[in-house]
């Protein structure tokens, strides 16, 4: 009979945020049986984000050291074959508790599959919705948490998708509105949501400019379709880009931003009035300055925190009727028994040193099989 493996941290006794890095364990469990509303998804594919590493620094609230970590995940749903999903390859939703508001996450009601949990949280490595992550062998999760995976993607190229796909969307299109012939920043080029917005800008038929600390990764943007990049390490960046704008629309619509730091002291010089800056994670720290130069520019600061299932649902058809592949910058085979290799891809997150996502063949098989095995 087959187990279900899951990857999630050690618990160290004293720990304290920021000054820890758990170590990943290696659980073996009976694979669960679906019931009423339900799927069982094999997990072919799975792949890291920021959140993970921070979970493992203890960075991150309402962890769990018993719930399977990582959020993205591509598989084959293999139970109950009464699902019209049965047998085919689908991609998890990388949160819970959010239907299709676009305001936010609103309240859920209670559902045959899912009785108590109904606040929003991202799934993996979290004590809200503990057995959703996607670090597991099989995955049990409600049938309207998956979606049919577009048919052009791998294994590898679905599991890099959901988490970076959906907040690249809302934040270019729900909250940021850029529009076909808008100029449109998007910086720290080399995550995977940074990624993401640079191909859904371009495929928007959007002129995009990137930042980067890395010359090596504007080219790729640009090879990618970006119109042009500069390194944020220069003190005057945001001077070296507006030479590069289109004389036809020497401004910027729209900053789609991962840092915070200075980005609206930047950014002010560079947006035309009414501007937008969408900011959808904060890496630098915490806080951020606002000036007075952004409010008499008109400058909209929009926060955006990934998105909603219908707003999934938007992505993943955009992504199919466009044939776009997110990128995919290493991938570990081996299966979550591979804990040195995934721990590689972890230094990778860590170093910044990835062009794209970092991906583990959950089943260690050759990233191109789709074929189920129960």
């Amino acid at each position: 009979m087959p187990q279900n493996q899951s990857l999630t941290i050690k618990p160290i006794e004293g720990a304290k945020p920021g000054k820890v890095y758990y170590s990943l364990q290696l659980n073996t469990s009976p694979v669960p049986t679906p019931g009423p509303g339900q799927v069982l998804v094999k997990v072919q594919a799975s792949a890291l984000n920021h959140r993970d590493l921070f979970i493992r620094q203890h960075l991150y609230p309402g962890i769990s050291f018993s719930a399977p970590l990582l959020s993205d995940g591509y598989g084959i749903v293999v139970s109950p074959n009464s699902s019209p999903l049965y047998n085919k390859p689908v991609l998890v939703t990388p949160s819970r508790g959010w239907i299709s508001s676009p305001d936010g996450p609103e309240p859920v009601p209670a559902t045959e599959s899912n009785k108590e949990e109904k606040e929003w949280s991202v799934i993996g490595g979290s004590a809200r919705y503990s057995s959703q992550g996607t670090a597991q062998s099989f995955l049990l999760v409600p049938e309207e948490e998956v979606f049919p995976a577009p048919g052009h993607l791998t294994p590898a190229e679905g599991a890099a998708l959901p988490l970076a796909g959906l907040t690249a969307w809302r934040a270019l299109i729900t909250k940021g509105e850029a529009e076909r012939g808008q100029n449109v920043l998007v910086t720290g080029i080399g995550g995977g949501v940074a990624l993401a917005a640079l191909q859904f800008a371009v495929k928007r038929g959007c002129n995009v400019f990137v930042t980067s600390s890395s010359q090596e990764k504007i080219n790729k943007a640009v090879e990618m379709g970006a119109r042009g990049g500069v390194l944020y390490t220069e003190a005057a960046w945001e001077k070296t880009l507006l030479k590069q704008l289109p004389k036809t629309r020497p401004f910027v619509d729209v900053v789609v931003d991962g840092s915070g730091g200075d980005i609206v002291g930047k950014g002010v010089k560079l947006l035309k009035q009414g501007g937008k800056i969408v900011v959808y994670g904060m890496t630098v720290g915490p806080k951020m300055e606002w000036n007075m130069n952004a409010v008499l520019k008109n400058i909209e600061l929009r926060g955006t925190s990934m998105g909603s299932r219908a707003e999934f649902g938007d992505m993943v058809k955009f992504v199919d009727e466009n044939k776009i592949k997110p990128v995919v910058s290493r991938v570990v085979s081996g299966g979550l028994e591979n804990i040195q290799g995934i721990d590689g891809l972890f230094e990778d997150l860590k170093g910044g040193k990835q062009f794209g996502k970092l991906v583990i063949l959950v089943d260690g098989e050759d990233e191109g099989a789709r074929s189920p095995k129960l």
